[in-house]
C-alpha cells in the first residue's frame, strides 16, 4: 500500500508539472521588453505608420527605393533592438520596417501565435497598400514562423522571404529541448512553417547558423527541404543563434536579397 501511495504521489507531481508547463508555456517562448515610442525612435528610425498608430519603426534609404522589407524579429526584446537590419538593408536601397508585435515595446495586446500572426497579416496588407510592391518578408527565429504564416496568407502581396534561423515546426524544437515531455500534446502555439509554406511558390531563402544550439540547423534544413521551388539554403558557418549577424557581410546580404526578390538565380 505504501508503494502504491508513493507511485500515486509521483504521478500527481508529474501531472502537476505538466499542467504548469501547459499554463505557463508562453513564458518559455515569449520574452517581450517594454518601451515607449519616444524611446524607440531615433534620427534614422521613425514610427510607422505614424506616431499615434505605432506598428513598428521605418528606415528609408538615402537614394532610390527598390522595395520594402518587413522584418519580424525574434522572441526577445522589441523592434528597437533590431536596428542592424535597417543599417544593412537600407544600403541595398530597401525601405526597412522593423515590425513590432502585440505585447512588445509600446504596443498593447496579448502574445501568442494567433495574436502575432493576425497582427502581422494586417501589417503586411498595410505595408502593401502604403508602399506597393515588391514586398519582402524577413523573419528571424520566432519571427520566421510569424512571417511564414502571414506571408502564406498574403501570397499575392509577397515577392519572397528571407527566413533566418527558422524551424520547420515548433514542436520539433520543443521536443529537442524537452525530450521527456509530451510536447506535441502540450504546445498551444504551433508555428508550423513547413505546412504554411507548402504551396507558397515564391522565392524563399532559408539561412541557418551552423553552431546554433537554440534552433539547431537541422530544423531549418528540414524546412528548406519541405519547401517548393524556388528556394535556397544558406549555411552561416561558425555562427550561433544570436551572433549570426557578426558572420555575414554586405555581399551576403546582397545575394540573399536578390534571390528573395526574384532578381537572381546564381549562388
Amino acid at each position: 500500500m505504501r508503494l502504491i501511495g508513493v507511485m500515486l504521489a509521483l504521478v500527481a507531481a508529474g501531472l502537476a508539472l505538466l499542467a504548469m508547463i501547459a499554463v505557463f508555456q508562453d513564458r518559455l517562448l515569449y520574452f517581450p521588453a517594454p518601451g515607449t515610442v519616444d524611446s524607440l525612435v531615433s534620427a534614422d528610425l521613425r514610427a510607422w505608420p505614424a506616431q499615434g498608430d505605432f506598428r513598428g519603426l521605418v528606415a528609408e534609404p538615402s537614394g532610390p527605393v527598390r522595395g520594402t522589407a518587413l522584418v519580424f524579429h525574434g522572441n526577445a526584446g522589441h523592434a528597437g533592438h533590431r536596428a542592424y537590419y535597417a543599417k544593412a538593408l537600407t544600403r541595398l536601397e530597401l525601405r526597412v520596417i522593423l515590425v513590432e508585435y502585440p505585447g512588445y515595446g509600446p504596443r498593447g495586446g496579448a502574445v501568442g501565435e494567433r495574436s502575432l500572426v493576425d497582427d502581422a497579416e494586417q501589417t503586411v496588407a498595410l505595408a502593401h497598400r502604403l508602399h506597393g510592391p515588391p514586398l519582402l518578408l524577413v523573419g528571424e527565429s520566432l519571427g520566421a514562423g510569424v512571417a511564414a504564416a502571414a506571408g502564406a496568407r498574403h501570397r499575392d502581396k509577397t515577392a519572397g522571404m528571407l527566413l533566418i534561423t527558422p524551424w520547420d515546426r515548433l514542436e520539433h524544437v520543443a521536443a529537442h529541448h524537452y525530450p521527456l515531455l509530451p510536447v506535441k500534446w502540450l504546445l498551444r502555439d504551433r508555428y508550423d512553417s513547413a505546412t504554411h509554406l507548402a504551396s507558397f511558390g515564391r522565392p524563399v531563402l532559408v539561412a541557418v547558423a551552423a553552431r546554433d544550439t537554440i534552433v539547431p540547423a537541422r530544423f531549418g534544413t528540414a524546412l528548406h527541404d519541405a519547401l517548393p521551388q524556388p528556394k535556397r539554403l544558406a549555411v552561416i558557418e561558425t555562427a550561433g543563434h544570436n551572433d549570426w549577424i557578426d558572420h555575414i557581410d554586405d555581399r551576403w546580404w546582397e545575394e540573399a536579397i536578390s534571390f528573395a526578390l526574384g532578381k537572381s538565380a546564381s549562388p
